[in-house]
């Protein structure tokens, strides 16, 4: 199988690429450098056009678009945010135009989204679930939209609506960890507010179940099963840590520090991933301490 992946140099995208390779398939990767993982090959690209790479859509079975600037870039000033929506939508209408363009397209498109898709709060959300109206909701309906087209034109089209991935010394982990490691480790404001993460073995692990499952296709929350709170989440990785668990960080500290972004950490809807357990997916890691003892404690 080839499969051709933009945002491959990434956390996300050198795990999927490692797995792929490992078992035996081509891949190519869309990046504006050279360093990428070993065993892929690097296609050269400005991330907003087809120029260059266009007409190799045409050998390729598998796309997947993981594209996209970290919202943990700080702070989000109003350039800082065009970058969020511009680093994920103009690659994904570049994708969407190759494929449109190809005389032999691939069978199944990925389209990387968040799970911030159902707001900051409410019930207990699954795919079914309309987008919320905040900015971070927004964006993921944008990302989405960008890529829709393809439906249209009978490509299999796969939505992946993914929580914080975490993974020792990887991704946002190292950070959310610091405090605990150094004895300063708490609740985030109220604690009370979901926490959403799946470990990066489950989140690789899904993409490739869903990539083998031909009757996938549509939204899929990428999420732990077990709804898990702040609070939850830093007390479990304390008690894996042998670190204590003190007070909480106050709220306003978080405003007042973070300002707009404190939302990534101050609020969160509880989610679940039905649709992917419903295909037949079983989660390595369900809950936070399972995850953390195999991040950490090996």
């Amino acid at each position: 199988m080839k499969v051709l992946i933009s945002g491959g140099t990434g956390f996300l995208g050198r795990n999927l690429a490692r797995s792929l390779i490992h078992d035996g398939h081509q891949v190519y990767i869309l990046t504006r450098g050279d360093h990428v993982p070993s065993g892929a090959q690097a296609v050269q690209w400005d991330a907003k056009t087809t120029t260059g790479w266009g007409h190799l859509v045409n050998e390729m079975d598998v796309v997947i678009h993981l594209a996209g600037k970290s919202l943990s870039s700080w702070p989000w000033t109003s350039a800082t945010k065009q970058a969020f929506h511009d680093s994920r939508i103009l690659p994904g209408l570049a994708l969407a135009e190759a494929i449109q363009k190809a005389t032999q397209r691939p069978s199944l498109f990925i389209q990387q989204s968040g799970i911030n898709h159902y707001g900051l709060s409410g019930e207990l959300a699954d795919e079914s679930t309309p987008p919320a109206d905040d900015f971070l909701a927004q964006l993921t309906v944008r990302w989405e939209e960008a890529t829709q087209s393809l439906e249209e034109i009978g490509v299999r089209r796969v939505v992946l609506r993914s929580a914080v991935v975490i993974g020792k010394g990887e991704g946002l982990m190292p950070l959310m960890a610091l405090p605990v490691q150094m004895f300063v480790g708490g609740s985030l404001g109220s604690g009370n507010q979901a926490m959403p993460w799946i470990h990066i073995k489950d989140w690789v692990g899904a993409v490739r179940h869903l990539i083998d499952n031909k009757n996938a296709r549509g939204a899929y929350n990428l999420i732990a099963p077990t709804p898990t709170s702040n609070a939850d989440f830093n007390r479990a990785l304390a008690e894996v840590l042998h670190r204590p668990y003190w007070f909480p960080v106050p709220a306003f500290l978080m405003r007042n520090l973070l300002g707009e972004m404190n939302v990534l950490i101050l609020e969160g809807r509880f989610s679940q991933p039905k649709r992917l357990t419903e295909s037949g997916y079983q989660f390595q890691f369900s809950a936070a301490r399972e995850a953390f003892h195999d991040l950490y404690r090996k």
